[in-house]
Parts: C-alpha cells; sequence; structure tokens
C-alpha cells in the first residue's frame, strides 16, 4: 500500500454483519477503512437483520467448530468493548433420526450428550421413542441480537477510525490506474483503495457478475420467512431463555430450528431451515416464503403439540433471506481475474453464517491487508474449502435447499 495515494487502505462493501465486522477488523489493524451500504443502514431489506440468531457448535462439518470458538472469542471481546450484550447464552438441542449422519457428526463434534428429552424443559418434546437421538450441549448454544450486533460493530467500526456511508450503491468495481482498485457509486462518485472487500450478501452473484467480466458463482438467494407461535396459556415461563429452555435443530424432513422465547413474550420463533427462490429486487413480501409456515405448522403439532399453538397460523412473519451455494459453505476468497488479490468475496453463507461474523470479517480484513488470514490459521480455521474455483463445472442451477 506505501507509494500509493488511497483514500482508504481497505474498502468494504456492504454493512450487513459480514461488511460490519470486516470494517471494524480492518480498522482495528490500522487501516483506513470505508464501508458502503446501498440502503439504510439496519435495514430489513437483507440477512442481517432482526431480533435474534442462533450461535452453536454442532456442525457436522469439521471446518466449522474451530470457526464458531473463534467468533465466540470475538463476539465476547467486542460485547466488553461495546459495553453492549448481544449474546444469550443456553443450551443447545440437537435431534432427529439416529440414522441422519449429520446429525451424528454434529453430536460428536459438539460433545453433546444425549438426555432423555420427557425429564426435560416440562416435557416440552415429543420426539419419536424409537430410532431418535436427542443430545444436548450445555455450554455450545446461545441467542444473538442481531440487529443490535450489527449496529454494535458499526459503532465500533467508528470509534477505531471507519468511515460509514449508507445510501450509497455500488455499482463498478475496477482496477485503478496506479494499483489498488476503483469503487464506483450509483451517483458517480468514486473511491479510491488500496484492497476492496465485497459482502453484499444476497447481492453477490449480480455485483460480482458485473464486475468481473460475467463470473458466475453459484449463489442462490431464497426467501425464508421467520415465524413466531403462540405459546400456549400457562406454558410461557418454560420455554424462556431465562428457564434454560435451548436453541434447537430438528434434522430431518423437515429441518426445523428454533430459540427460546426472548425478544417477543408469549411468543417462540420456530422456523423451516430453507425456501423458495428469489431475486433479491423482486420479492414477493406477502407470500413469497411459500408453504413454511404450514410445514412448521405440522412439525410443531408432531413434537411440541402441548405447548405451542399453531391455530390460526403464527403470529408474526418477518422476510428475510438466505444465500446458498451448491454445497451450503461459504465463499471466503480472492476474487482473482485481474484482479487478483486486491479485491476479497466474503459470501454465500447459506443460512448458517450469522454466529461466524466476527471470525469471518477478521478473515476478510487480513486478507485484503495482509494476503493471508494469519488469525484463522492461529485459530485452526482451514479455508481451503471455501474457494471460489470449487464451483467450476457446477452451475448455479444445482444450487440446492
Amino acid at each position: 500500500m506505501a507509494g500509493h495515494s488511497f483514500d482508504f487502505d481497505v474498502i468494504v462493501v456492504g454493512a450487513g454483519v459480514m461488511g460490519s465486522c470486516t470494517a471494524h477488523a480492518a480498522a482495528s489493524r490500522g487501516a483506513r477503512a470505508l464501508l458502503l451500504e446501498r440502503f439504510d443502514l439496519l435495514h430489513h431489506l437483507g440477512s442481517s437483520h432482526g431480533e435474534s440468531r442462533t450461535i452453536r457448535d454442532a456442525y457436522p462439518k469439521a471446518q466449522y467448530p474451530p470457526m464458531v470458538r473463534l467468533a465466540r472469542r470475538l463476539w465476547a471481546d467486542a460485547e466488553a468493548e461495546s459495553g453492549y450484550s448481544v449474546l444469550t447464552p443456553v443450551p443447545q438441542l440437537s435431534m432427529g433420526p439416529r440414522t441422519n449422519a449429520s446429525l451424528v457428526a454434529a453430536i460428536r463434534s459438539s460433545g453433546a450428550e444425549e438426555v432423555d428429552l420427557a425429564q426435560r424443559w416440562g416435557g416440552a418434546f415429543r420426539p419419536p421413542k424409537d430410532g431418535w437421538v436427542t443430545a444436548v450441549s450445555e455450554h455450545g448454544g446461545g441467542v444473538l441480537n442481531a440487529t443490535k450486533a450489527v449496529a454494535m460493530f458499526q459503532a465500533l467500526a467508528v470509534k477505531k477510525g471507519a468511515v460509514v456511508r449508507d445510501k450509497t450503491e455500488v455499482v463498478g468495481i475496477k482496477k485503478g490506474p496506479e494499483g489498488g482498485v476503483v469503487v464506483t457509486t450509483s451517483t458517480g462518485e468514486e473511491f479510491r483503495g488500496a484492497k476492496c472487500v465485497v459482502a453484499v450478501g444476497a447481492w453477490t452473484s449480480k455485483l460480482v457478475r458485473s464486475v468481473a467480466g460475467g463470473l458466475e458463482l453459484p449463489i442462490q438467494p431464497l426467501h425464508t420467512m421467520v415465524l413466531y407461535w403462540r405459546i400456549k396459556p400457562g406454558r410461557e415461563g418454560e420455554l424462556t431463555a431465562e428457564s434454560g429452555f435451548p436453541t434447537f435443530s430438528s434434522y430431518g424432513d423437515p429441518h426445523v430450528y428454533s430459540t427460546p422465547s426472548l425478544e417477543m413474550p408469549g411468543l417462540i420463533k420456530i422456523n423451516y431451515d430453507g425456501g423458495p427462490r428469489c431475486d433479491p429486487d423482486c420479492r414477493d413480501w406477502a407470500s413469497g416464503g411459500g408453504d413454511v409456515a404450514e410445514v412448521v405448522a405440522r412439525w410443531i403439532d408432531e413434537f411440541m403439540p402441548d405447548h405451542v399453538e399453531t391455530a390460526g397460523g403464527p403470529v408474526s412473519r418477518q422476510s428475510c433471506m438466505y444465500s446458498m451455494t451448491p454445497d451450503k459453505d461459504f465463499v471466503i476468497d480472492f476474487l482473482g481475474g485481474e484482479f487478483g488479490n486486491d479485491v476479497v468475496v466474503g459470501a454465500g453463507f447459506s443460512g448458517h453464517g450469522f454466529k461466524m461474523g466476527p471470525a469471518v470479517g477478521g478473515i476478510l480484513a487480513e486478507m485484503a491487508i495482509y494476503g493471508e488470514a494469519r488469525t484463522a490459521a492461529e485459530a485452526g480455521v482451514e479455508l481451503g474449502h471455501f474457494r471460489i474455483n470449487r464451483f467450476e463445472g457446477n452451475p448455479l442451477g444445482n444450487a440446492k435447499n
């Protein structure tokens, strides 16, 4: 970076959780960072808004537990630095058919112990007695306040010297005449940076296609609905985070996940892990989630009939998006081509990336600044799984829910 005249050392495009964490990580390492957001800060149009996200260490793929452990340390560091509280620890319950290899691997990775659910949480769950496994990780779960967490990292980034701009749509990224990159906005503004990080979530494929000669990243946006259901009278206190009710994942078909009652008293969030394909710029806000509510209602009626009410459907529906890759693994890599290592892409977080935001942000920032992710290497995070070139010969049409 020395010897060149750049406005910034690192320009981060996209101020969701990944971009905000990246700007904070870059500024914390002494870089002059610029964070650009197309919409208002903390908007509800992408994937980083809302009141709750799970954090869990129960992962079937070996590349994720080290990243979760790193992220958990960084969440705690950010809370201590800001004075905010964004993480509520609770247990994590994993359950499903004993024949489900992903479930068995997730239980093993988290050190969860099998439990008899008839003896836990007032008998809230009614899993099948035969052929199912139910296991609890007492220390690996928790609930993150999503919007508050993003605000926290934006505030910390500014505190460290980063510049944050909203309502600034990036439409172009090109090589600079003296090296680095030139980032162009829809109003014609230009920002010169030594490096650029693209973290625009569901808009990644569109932006990368336009700036990288038609390069197609197989990242498919899905429209998903966040559903809150009424807890049956008299049961409200049993399903709260304060009472130790867990986050949970129910493997199989459908794959359902939940957080305990926390942000909306008397309601519990229980969701289906998926949704129909969508265009992030042309979404059906009223019914774009398809039959997600019906799928979840059937699950509740089978597994939690005494504790959660399904008559009349969910009390609240909130629109959100997943950005899915064919293998559900992240994209964390240099863009390459004419940009070489000057542009880094973080995308395709496939509905399970929020919890790892601080770790991903640190990785993206260090790749931009140093050309390598030193903190990730020290934490045992293997980035080879997240390369762009793994998609060669794997077209967008193969993306699965």
